[in-house]
């Protein structure tokens, strides 16, 4: 690696914190993290309490920033959660025998679509992979994590617990560069709607009394079917989403059978103004999500 090479990183780390975007650094040519593990901490320096994992180091500070890019070419990791951001991350399609199939980019499109809304504009990169990076800022108070797939294929979003690498790193597959937009956006509201935890009761309801775990799940029933059809446009998608997540837990605990909670949100849906094949995809998604996600949860504490 040349001295430009160093330089030109450096810069983009000391960029990136001049936004308020806490980076740290990764291995030359990759997206792994540089810093050392567990079982490697000297519990000395930023560690001498306890090791600190990239998230906890994870700087602005300009002096420790090119204390450790002055000799290093390292690629630039954004530690999202202290920065304050979520991050859309649109990856391309790994189907090569389709050259019509659709990657995240197109999938978040038509999210937007659904929820009425064109695809917010905000700083937005192209990873080397080929896919985008949409950078939005999160409400002060609001904390997000990571998500996999929930929203859509192809489209994960990365908070808390995640990082980004920043433009300006390149790996072996190519280069990370800005497409547009100088300043990330604020988080959409129908988005982080959809992206916040279902409220969760703090243990399943007992089992004491066989009705009465049931009831409950009625009333949850009513109450979000009617939130569900009484949404406002631009709300509606993740109003149904947060929804099915919300009463899959019912049906992961034999309260609510499938179909009744199913039924019930798709006519919510349609009522509201989206289109049955919109309900039913929103709530396949939501649904298989919430149920295997309670079913393990019950597992675990079994």
């Amino acid at each position: 690696m040349t001295h430009d090479t160093r330089s030109a990183l450096l810069h983009a780390a000391l960029d990136a914190a001049a936004r308020g975007w806490h980076v740290f650094p990764l291995r030359p040519g990759t997206k792994r993290p540089a810093l050392h593990g567990t079982a490697a901490c000297p519990r000395t320096g930023p560690c001498v309490r306890g090791h600190r994992k990239w998230e906890q180091r994870a700087t602005i500070d300009p002096d420790r920033i090119r204390a450790a890019w002055s000799r290093i070419p390292f690629n630039v990791g954004i530690a999202t959660g202290p920065s304050g951001l979520l991050v859309v991350d649109l990856d391309v399609s790994k189907d090569n025998s389709s050259a019509d199939a659709p990657g995240g980019a197109a999938t978040f499109a038509a999210l937007c679509e659904r929820a009425g809304h064109p695809v917010p504009g905000t700083y937005r990169t192209r990873t080397a992979s080929g896919g985008e990076h949409l950078y939005f800022t999160v409400p002060h108070g609001v904390r997000l994590s990571n998500t996999a797939g929930t929203i859509g294929e192809l489209v994960d979003t990365r908070a808390w617990g995640g990082y980004v690498v920043a433009v300006g790193s390149r790996t072996p597959t190519g280069a990370y560069e800005a497409l547009s937009g100088s300043v990330a956006a604020s988080l959409p509201s129908w988005l982080q709607c959809i992206l916040e935890p279902a409220p969760r009761a703090s243990q399943a309801p007992s089992v004491a009394v066989a009705g009465q775990s049931r009831r409950y799940a009625d009333v949850a029933l009513a109450s979000e079917t009617r939130n569900v059809a009484t949404a406002q446009l631009g709300e509606r998608e993740g109003t149904l989403f947060r929804a099915a997540r919300a009463l899959g837990r019912f049906v992961a605990w034999g309260d609510l059978p499938r179909h009744v909670v199913e039924q019930a949100l798709q006519e919510a849906g349609e009522a509201a103004g989206l289109t049955a094949p919109e309900c039913r995809s929103t709530l396949r998604s939501a649904l298989n999500w919430s149920i295997t996600h309670n079913q393990s949860s019950r597992r675990d504490a079994a």
